[in-house]
């Protein structure tokens, strides 16, 4: 199975987009700063694996549904991402910095540690639906997969190396605004999709 490109960069703009504001960026930023930086991201980003396994898993399993009502369940996935990015409480994002490290520097204590604040953090975040949603919406897995890894993985690296500078460049509210926009545009496009059918 060839990789689409164009599927991949799409997914991987949008999920960067969507992660920037998250709350795993502050954490993977807050982690760094107690341990070592490489430590931190090699945690998240077998987290991040993880995630897309299962979004990309559950993604796959909307495509057995038929043409038009796939269309019209990916198309309110959608909506209900745009609403939750729009809606979402503030607070959350600021939770991440209050997650505790242990104490040991081990790579394997802290490795393990990210792996398990990202691992939970991510549970039901909204680029894994965002993930299930592109994953029924192309019906290319391995595309999918392999845009929203690198985006994750950006996404973390940019947390671990300055987030919080990033942040007081481009606002919040932009980077969720901008989210919230283009998956109003995909489930637009999907609802229309399905009333062409």
């Amino acid at each position: 199975m060839l990789i689409d490109f164009a599927a991949a960069a799409v997914v991987f703009g949008l999920v960067v987009v969507a992660e920037l504001p998250d709350k795993t960026t502050l954490a993977g930023l807050v982690l760094s700063t107690r341990f070592r930086p490489s430590h931190v991201f090699a945690g998240a980003a077998a987290a991040f694996a993880l995630h897309v396994g299962l979004a990309v898993g559950a993604g796959s399993l909307l495509t057995l549904l038929p043409g038009r009502l796939l269309q019209v369940v990916v198309g309110a996935l959608f909506l209900t991402g745009a609403a939750l990015l729009l809606f979402r409480r503030e607070e959350a994002q600021e939770d991440a910095g209050e997650q505790r490290a242990p104490a040991g520097q081990s790579f394997r204590r802290v490795a393990g540690t990210s792996f398990m604040i990202i691992l939970i953090a991510e549970f039901g975040d909204m680029s894994q639906i965002m993930m299930a949603n592109f994953t029924a919406h192309y019906e290319d897995p391995l595309s999918v997969a392999v845009g929203s890894v690198l985006a994750l993985w950006l996404v973390a690296a940019l947390g671990i190396l300055g987030g919080r500078a990033l942040l007081r460049v481009v606002p919040l509210t932009l980077l969720t605004r901008i989210a919230a926009a283009a998956m109003l545009v995909m489930a637009a496009i999907n609802i229309v999709e399905a009333v062409r059918g």
